[in-house]
């Protein structure tokens, strides 16, 4: 899943640091979520996307992984 909170957070000049007390996680939690290492729970995708006033969708987009299993499988 890729995401923008990187652009978001930066459009706002906000720390990695003062999202994650915001939304109440840890700043490994959003550096790991930045980096495409972590995918949020739901609740979490929502607070996000709450807190910078979008939609999940503007936040989040989901791709599929190319080794992953297909729909036709």
């Amino acid at each position: 899943m890729k995401n923008r909170i990187r652009v978001l957070r930066a459009e706002r000049e906000m720390t990695q640091e003062q999202l994650a007390e915001l939304v109440g996680v840890t700043r490994n939690t959003i550096i790991s979520i930045e980096k495409d290492k972590y995918c949020p729970s739901l609740k979490l995708g929502y607070r996000i996307a709450r807190l910078f006033g979008v939609g999940i969708d503007d936040v989040f987009t989901y791709e599929e992984d190319k080794d992953g299993p297909s729909a036709e499988e």
